[in-house]
């Protein structure tokens, strides 16, 4: 199998997911020290400052998504399926997730809720290429 476009964004948007914990542990080492972060959760601690929960959910919500988007992507590699439309979904894809993520963790809802519907939108476009392709 050959790396096509989708895949390419595929292995950007999970390599992108994999590294969000970055910024929000970060956080959480300044703010309770490196000792504290790597105990066991106690309300005892100090909270993580706002901004890195939001961006512990987005990350939530990514690899949520990324579990719904590399199925269909890989199966749409199997396939044999590339579209021009697939190519645009699946970069769409990457560039809405990592808007999600940044403007999650900023508290900027509506922007945030479009990224989301964009990368959704990506999402059902591969799924309707894939089961086109019968």
């Amino acid at each position: 199998m050959k790396l096509t476009p989708e895949l390419h964004a595929l292995a950007l948007a999970a390599t992108a997911t994999a590294l969000m914990w970055i910024p929000y542990m970060s956080a959480r080492i300044l703010t309770r020290g490196l000792a504290s972060t790597f105990a066991n959760p106690d309300p005892a601690f100090p909270p993580d400052p706002v901004w890195a929960e939001r961006a512990r959910r987005a990350h939530a919500n990514a690899v949520e998504n990324l579990a719904v988007f590399a199925p269909l992507v890989i199966v749409a590699a199997l396939l044999g399926v590339s579209t021009p439309a697939t190519v645009v979904a699946s970069k769409l894809y990457l560039g809405a997730r990592l808007a999600h993520y940044v403007v999650y963790a900023a508290g900027i809802p509506v922007v945030r809720t479009l990224a989301f519907v964009v990368g959704l939108g990506a999402t059902l476009a591969i799924a309707v290429a894939v089961f086109s392709h019968a």
